[in-house]
């Protein structure tokens, strides 16, 4: 069945909206960010992310951003150009923001974390002067991230841009994408996440995520539960993570499917989300059935977390496709599927 329809006459498959930054990620990994010495340069944050995984899948993708007006701020929007992403909705902060930096820590292949500078940030700064509503007619979908609502004026931005959205029929992603940098409360963080989620056609997030969301609603809600909840209000499909264990997607007609992780190596515990959701996203744009969009985003979502960096990893179809067929001849046919 399909869930959502998308315009096949738009010109960009997807729109989204947020931060983008710069990852500096440990080459002397397994050691803590005291003991590290040296750290390799990656574009970063994860809606820029979803866009290079999405590009690299041969979809084309618009982007609402600010970023600083340096030498950082030429990296990322370079970086974009070539990969094929629109930038004419990408400007330039004009009161000295600067980029995000996200500094990480790879303690093991179990046990990762990171460190973010975001005071005065650049993503932060998108303002409703930047979206317009012909941009997103030229969209089948519009991302919003969650880290966009964070801080005025990027989330009233969003929120236009959602509003917008709604007005000229394109559908709405929503991905929690929960940092606890910039917000001030769980209540304020409960109320911004609830506007989006209420509105948002696909919802994609962590169990700890969606308790969040859902705070100020219907807290302490088991999975099925949440995506009853979300199914109320706009939700076609609510895709549940719970990391090692697999992932769910519940859709609007009361099916589940589920899928495990595909077995690999890992290098580091972070980077997975946004193959998964780049992979997922373009099986939906493609109009498969979602247990093989499950599949796809898993399989992408294994090859990041294996992988040094993010999106300078992110897999074209191809090398997605090799690792299952790869996968499955030495696991099963079913590896991946609960």
């Amino acid at each position: 069945m399909k869930y959502i329809e998308f315009d096949a006459n738009r010109k960009f498959d997807l729109t989204p909206l947020g931060r983008i930054t710069i990852d500096l990620n440990p080459v002397d990994y397994y050691k803590t960010l005291a003991e590290s010495t040296t750290y390799r340069k990656y574009l970063g944050g994860s809606p820029a992310n979803i866009a290079v995984g999405l590009s690299r899948l041969g979809k084309k993708c618009g982007f609402f951003a600010r970023v600083s007006d340096d030498r950082f701020g030429d990296y990322v929007t370079d970086y974009f150009k070539k990969e094929g992403i629109d930038t004419s909705r990408i400007r330039r902060c004009e009161n000295g923001e600067k980029l995000g930096l996200t500094f990480t820590e790879i303690l093991s292949e179990k046990e990762s974390s990171i460190l973010m500078y975001r005071n005065k940030i650049a993503d932060l700064q998108l303002n409703v002067n930047d979206i317009d509503e012909e941009y997103i007619k030229q969209s089948k979908a519009l991302l919003i991230s969650g880290t966009a609502l964070a801080e005025s004026p990027s989330r009233e931005a969003a929120l236009k841009a959602l509003f917008l959205a709604k007005k000229t029929d394109t559908p709405v992603i929503f991905d929690i994408d929960y940092r606890a940098y910039n917000w001030q409360s769980e209540d304020e963080l409960g109320v911004y996440y609830g506007i989006a989620a209420g509105q948002a056609d696909v919802i994609l997030g962590s169990r700890e995520e969606y308790d969040l969301t859902q705070s100020l609603i219907r807290p302490g809600l088991s999975d099925g539960e949440t995506a009853a909840l979300w199914h109320s209000r706009c939700a076609k499909i609510v895709v549940i993570k719970h990391g090692k264990e697999g992932s769910t997607a519940y859709t609007c007609d009361g099916q589940s499917y589920t899928v495990k992780p595909f077995p690999i190596k890992k290098l580091k515990g972070f980077g997975g989300g946004d193959g998964y959701a780049s992979a997922f996203l373009y099986g939906l744009l493609e109009g498969w059935e979602i247990i093989d969009c499950l599949e796809f985003g898993s399989a992408s979502a294994s090859l990041l977390v294996a992988s040094h960096s993010c999106a300078d990893s992110m897999p074209d179809v191809k090398t997605v496709r090799d690792y299952i067929a790869d996968c499955k001849q030495k696991y099963g046919e079913m590896i991946a599927r609960a």
